[in-house]
């Protein structure tokens, strides 16, 4: 049987019936390889939940919430409409401690409300390895190139994400491709690892673990999810667009990030051009309350809206579970095709 008839097979039921068994299953007890990464004002309880119920791994973004009060009942109403099923909540640290931060206090939301896994990004958690750890909370670690992922190994961390050139948000200064990243970390790392930027199949998925990761991480290809609780319009949009609608902005700032190609993209790229770009001149267009607002009103041409190459893929709107489903339908056809490939003997 060809990967077209596998495929079709296992999409006639409408029912997913594969499971994968990966280190990153076992450690997160999920049936799919997925972990659905934190997204800055959509990654709310009703997404996490999706996610989890549709047999992934999701996480609340902690810096979507104002205070510790909201946060708190937005993991309440995660726990509820999971069924009680564990799930994951996002903390983002700036490079450098800022005296605005939060990260403490998170933190210590996450161990009195029992949240089971924590994933973060930003500056390296080693400070928080040993509480969370203690409290029996797993750690990812999200980075933008393996030598941080091995620093996070060193550091602790349960396992890692490691995002490459074609993610959404940041793909850190190197701009090395995920293709690369999944390779090299096979070799440099002993721990669980995921790969990320520009997934968008089940044929990456299964490449992927093909060299050598335990799963993927996809954020991109999810904002076309029903669960998503953006404006139709902006669903609209993203469905419409492609692989190249993206743009890198901030490389002046050594903060690169790669967002979609809209007014504000234009302008800032516009401004580093002139060699002007500087926290005055760019911060003010890039700020995250600006991009929420597309998010509210579904109007895209202004704000600084993170999405990667996986654009390639949001071709409709339709719940998460049916996602994840061609998703894995679509790996698993493809490890299938694989196996076909092989002949050994002379």
């Amino acid at each position: 049987m060809d990967d077209a008839a596998v495929l079709q097979d296992l999409n006639r039921t409408g029912e997913q019936k594969v499971a994968f068994s990966t280190r990153i299953t076992s450690l997160f007890g999920i049936r799919a390889p997925i972990l659905a990464g934190g997204l800055q004002w959509l990654a709310n309880a009703d997404y996490v939940a999706a996610a989890v119920n549709a047999g992934i791994m999701g996480f609340i973004t902690a810096a979507s919430f104002p205070d510790d009060k909201s946060l708190i009942a937005e993991i309440r109403r995660c726990r509820d409409l999971t069924g009680g099923k564990p799930f994951g909540v996002n903390v983002s640290m700036l490079p450098k401690l800022a005296q605005h931060e939060r990260v403490d206090a998170i933190m210590k939301v996450v161990v009195d409300e029992g949240v089971a896994f924590v994933e973060t990004a930003g500056r390296s958690p080693a400070q928080y390895v040993p509480l969370l750890h203690e409290a029996g909370v797993k750690i990812i670690h999200k980075v933008p190139a393996v030598r941080y992922a091995q620093s996070a190994e060193q550091a602790g961390v349960d396992a890692v994400s490691i995002v490459g050139y074609e993610c959404g948000g940041h793909p850190g200064m190197e701009l090395v491709g995920s293709f690369v990243q999944a390779a090299l970390a096979a070799r440099r790392l002993s721990i669980p690892y995921c790969i990320g930027g520009g997934v968008g199949t089940g044929a990456q998925i299964a490449a992927a673990l093909a060299m050598g990761a335990d799963g993927v991480i996809i954020g991109t290809r999810f904002l076309v999810a029903e669960e998503i609780w953006a404006h139709p319009d902006f669903k609209r949009k993203v469905a419409r667009a492609s692989e190249g609608d993206t743009m890198l902005v901030m490389q002046s700032l050594r903060n690169t990030v790669r967002i979609l190609r809209n007014e504000t993209a234009e302008t800032v790229a516009a401004i580093e051009a002139r060699g002007e770009g500087s926290l005055e001149t760019i911060l003010p267009l890039m700020s995250g309350r600006i991009g929420r607002e597309a998010y509210v009103s579904g109007d895209t041409t202004r704000g600084a809206l993170a999405m990667g190459q996986a654009l390639a893929f949001t071709n409709e709107v339709a719940p998460l579970a049916a996602i994840v489903r061609q998703l894995v339908n679509e790996a698993a056809a493809a490890v299938r095709r694989l196996d076909g490939l092989v002949s050994l003997g002379h």
